[in-house]
């Protein structure tokens, strides 16, 4: 077992660091492209098969980012190129981690919101969730109020991860990107 902090020159990201990280945006772009068709969950709101579809999105979305946390967490992360200054390398060190903690914390809000509405959470239907708090409860009306301004918060967090790895491409012409692209055959 290797530890987080130990720093690998290897020049790509693994297969299964790759396929978790793209398994995350697929799965985030679907969650964000249900949340703007599916009606604004407020006091009252019923639930809907968007709403419940959202539900069951956010909740793969789980588990997926914890496999990311843990697989880091057991295998060597790759170093950041020498040529970016310290500031730079601490804004990325800090973009992920606001990555992970938003992308865990996401599900959990929003379960906890569906729960105060007295809705049964389940994955697509199929496999119940258990009622952790009762209906009614104020923690989930708070939590459903959060979760959507940190769905904000989100976007801009994921639109600096972008921009920084097209800048890598484009502007400093590194193997930044490259190495968490798919690869080649």
């Amino acid at each position: 077992m290797k530890p987080y902090s130990k720093l690998t020159k290897q020049k790509d990201f693994n297969t299964t660091a790759k396929v978790l990280h793209w398994r995350t945006m697929a799965l985030i772009t679907v969650q964000y492209s249900i949340g703007w068709l599916m009606p604004d969950v407020k006091r009252g709101t019923q639930l809907t098969r968007l709403i419940g579809l959202h539900l069951s999105v956010g909740s793969l979305i789980f588990p997926v980012v914890l496999a990311r946390i843990g697989w880091r967490a057991m295998h060597s992360v790759l170093q950041e190129p020498s040529s970016d200054p310290p500031p730079m390398r601490l804004v990325a060190r800090a973009t992920h981690w606001a990555l992970y903690t938003l992308l865990t914390s996401f599900p959990l809000m929003g379960w906890a919101t569906a729960l105060s509405k007295g809705w049964q959470v389940s994955l697509f239907g199929i496999i119940p969730f258990p009622l952790l708090s009762p209906a009614g409860a104020p923690l989930g009306h708070e939590m459903g109020d959060i979760h959507q301004v940190l769905s904000w918060v989100l976007i801009a967090v994921v639109a600096i991860h972008v921009l920084a790895a097209l800048f890598h491409r484009f502007i400093v012409k590194d193997d930044t990107l490259r190495r968490m692209l798919p690869a080649r055959r």
